[in-house]
């Protein structure tokens, strides 16, 4: 008879398989021709860029977390309102989440230019590469992801053996969530200073080269050219590696800490509830790779069968999932085995719609881009104004989706279809185990969005090579659509934001009940006073309904608290956004003087004569990046704090609610308005509209340059802020009950 215990050992078995599957694709990729030795030189250019401005990062990010983790070892050890575990885990988190986008940019920078030259073949061939290799990041992430959670529970669990299992459980669950902190706080960085480097190039070689000098692409007299395919690597593989690293582990863990309250009253059933995300996460990783060998393509492909390409590996992966999970919550016993793989299909088929929507609205062959495009013809401003209005209109799709998914996880999974709160916990649980369900195939899913960057730089080794036409004809077909599987990556993460942030909010209360108790031994304190008029029993408390719990704390809508949170977690979306959309304009700004410098004192760069000087590009996108990524990571750490220290638990919940809605619905309409003006302009660029060089493309230039800091630096950073707070206010929930103002 196959135990519980028994089916642990999936876990770090399918992280294994993973890391082993990623290092065969890796060295499969390095065995491959890189090409003639200027796309050696190139690739080389680039990779150095690349991984001098990461050293530099994480020499920042390092900083930070040792900064943090002192005071986190402080509250802990000192005042002994913190779980002790909690510096530890932090650092773990924020290790493995920079690890993982290491690996996939190290992955992408040594692939790019075995991409063009597999392309001097065929489309098939460097279709094999770019994807296999994207594939190195989406299989070392969920690895390295199932790596850190199963060592973390079997850790814990060795150490709090003794305890009786229910509340071991909450413990160890509670617990490992504060490893999400660490990854969240580290994909923050990489994502804002990423989209700042690889913004501020893009635009300033866009802006200077194509519609002031009117010179192709990537075209190597443009001194911007290689700071830009550096900042694809930092920027959406890097990134987007780390960003979606602490996605997948925040659904994992925040459904296991919702598991382990719902079925508190019965030990046998809890213990089964907290392992069931990990375990569908495992089954995911190992079927995910099924998926990656079904990617491939004839000679002469189009663009609609590249994409066929793509989705048959993503289809078939889920199709496999939503089958097996079934047999396996089968062999579990967990109770009501059905509603939760109901939540599971229920998350699959969310991440699906969106995926379909978020191409709708930016692939390049869709009607809204067309509509873009043909807009260019009276110039920028049309441009600009018609891409907002279709990323506003792109929000409602993704809205409701969430919305109708949210709905049947709950109702599936707690049978409470009227919503009267009677079995909320198994409700929370359900909504948890549906983005763990989405983000089941986050082994192939990455895949495809690493795949585009790869695929970007393989195009701008191809122009700087000068490499026969048709190459670069090959790799424009993967870019443009790896622009779309990159806008589907984003939208993609946005919804599992969305998801795993109200699984989130769940386990605020949860913690919060911990920090209760170790507060109450601390002080010896047996009654808890919420404020002047409440006070409540410890053992009330730590053992109330969620329902109870929010009555305690009055988290209604009629509560200023509240309210003032809801305005202040709304606001931060906004301010957020105007912070790095900011700073990419002022990193910009030096970029475009600096090309028109060089252009104007090198003599002969136009021409061809004479080398520009690529170094000062790629070192004006670091400073920048360094200097301007700072302030927004920072805000987002110190707000939830500042708002439980002056207004407590009811301000705290507001924050996380408004955040969360304007968050959300923000993200979807910046990533998918970024995502349609950038294939509106490869649409005109392929000969519609007046074609290259045309007023048309001048105007959709334009609009492109005002998209990339929606779509690669403020938009997708978004959902970590979402979390990121989530994040912070259940690290910080000891300090919420201790210390509080109003």
């Amino acid at each position: 008879m196959i135990t519980i215990q028994d089916l642990f050992w999936l876990i770090p078995s399918a992280s294994v398989l993973a890391l082993i599957f990623a290092g065969i694709f890796f060295y499969r990729m390095k065995a491959q021709d890189e090409g003639n030795e200027v796309m050696k030189m190139i690739a080389r250019h680039v990779r150095s860029g690349a991984m001098a401005y990461l050293r530099q990062q994480y020499k920042i990010v390092a900083i930070f977390f040792v900064l943090i983790t002192v005071v986190f070892a402080f509250l802990a050890y000192c005042l002994h309102i913190q779980n002790p575990w909690v510096p530890f885990a932090f650092i773990s988190g924020g290790f493995f989440s920079g690890l993982a986008g290491y690996i996939g940019m190290k992955t992408a920078t040594y692939a790019s230019g075995r991409v063009a030259n597999a392309c001097r073949h065929s489309l098939d061939a460097g279709l094999q590469i770019a994807f296999r290799s994207g594939a190195v990041l989406g299989l070392t992430v969920v690895g390295l992801a199932m790596l850190d959670i199963g060592a973390w529970y079997w850790v814990l669990d060795w150490f709090y053996g003794d305890m009786e299992l229910s509340m071991r459980l909450v413990v160890i669950t509670t617990t490992m969530l504060t490893f999400g902190m660490g990854a969240s706080l580290q994909a923050l960085f990489a994502r804002v200073g990423g989209g700042i480097f690889t913004k501020a190039a893009d635009v300033g070689a866009d802006l200077v080269g194509k519609v002031e000098a009117g010179i192709p692409e990537d075209d190597p007299r443009n001194p911007a050219t290689i700071a830009d395919n550096v900042g694809d690597n930092v920027g959406d593989v890097a990134g987007m590696g780390a960003d979606l690293y602490e996605s997948y582990c925040g659904s994992i863990l925040a459904s296991a800490a919702l598991g382990a309250a719902a079925y508190m009253a019965v030990p046998e059933m809890a213990i089964k509830a907290v392992l069931t995300p990990m375990l569908i996460a495992a089954l995911g990783t190992i079927l995910s790779l099924l998926g990656v060998y079904a990617v491939r393509v004839k000679r002469g492909a189009s663009q609609t069968e590249l994409m066929a390409a793509l989705n048959r590996g993503i289809n078939l992966s889920s199709f496999l999932i939503a089958i097996a999970s079934a047999f396996l919550l089968q062999l579990i016993g967990l109770d009501n085995w059905a509603g939760i793989w109901g939540a599971i299909v229920t998350g699959l088929a969310v991440g699906i719609v969106i995926g379909k929507s978020t191409e709708h609205y930016t692939s390049h062959d869709s009607y809204p881009c067309r509509k873009i495009a043909h807009s260019a013809k009276t110039g920028p401003a049309t441009v600009i104004i018609s891409g907002i209005g279709i990323g506003m209109i792109s929000t409602c799709i993704p809205v409701i989706t969430v919305v109708v998914g949210t709905v049947l996880a709950y109702g599936l999974a707690s049978g409470d279809w009227h919503f009267t709160g009677a079995e909320m916990s198994k409700g929370l649980y359900g909504i948890g185990i549906a983005a763990v369900g989405m983000l089941s195939t986050l082994g192939l899913t990455l895949a495809t969005d690493a795949y585009g960057p790869i695929s970007d730089n393989a195009g701008g080794n191809a122009e700087m090579s000068k490499l026969d036409p048709e190459v670069r004809r090959r790799t424009d077909a993967l870019d443009a659509l790896g622009n779309t599987t990159a806008a589907t990556g984003k939208g993609f993460a946005i919804g599992s934001a969305a998801l795993t942030a109200l699984a989130l909010l769940a386990s605020y209360i949860e913690e919060l009940k911990i920090s209760i108790l170790h507060w109450s031994e601390a002080t010896g304190n047996t009654i808890y006073k919420i404020n002047d008029a409440v006070s409540v029993e410890v053992s009330k408390i730590s053992t109330a309904s969620l329902s109870d719990f929010m009555g305690y704390f009055q988290v209604t809508l009629m509560n200023p608290k509240v309210l003032m949170g809801l305005f202040v977690g709304a606001m931060m979306s906004f301010m957020f956004c105007g912070l790095t959309m900011n700073a990419v304009g002022r990193a910009a700004e030096k970029m475009v003087k600096e090309v028109r410098r060089q252009f104007k004192e090198i003599k002969g760069i136009l021409t061809g004569e004479a080398e520009p000087d690529y170094v000062r590009c790629v070192e004006i996108s670091t400073a920048g990046a360094q200097h301007e990524m700072i302030w927004p990571s920072v805000l987002a750490v110190i707000t939830p704090i500042c708002m439980g220290i002056v207004f407590g638990v009811p301000g705290v919940f507001g924050l996380l609610a408004g955040g969360l809605a304007s968050g959300f619905v923000l993200a979807v309409f910046m990533a998918n308005s970024g995502g349609a003006w950038d294939n509106a302009k490869k649409y005109i660029e392929q000969g519609h509209v007046g074609g290259k060089g045309s007023e048309s493309h001048k105007a959709a230039v334009i609009g492109d340059t005002v998209g990339d800091p929606f779509k690669d630096t403020s938009g997708p950073s978004l959902n970590i802020l979402i979390k990121l707070m989530s994040m912070v206010a259940i690290v910080t929930a000891g300090v919420n009950i201790a210390v509080t103002l109003f």
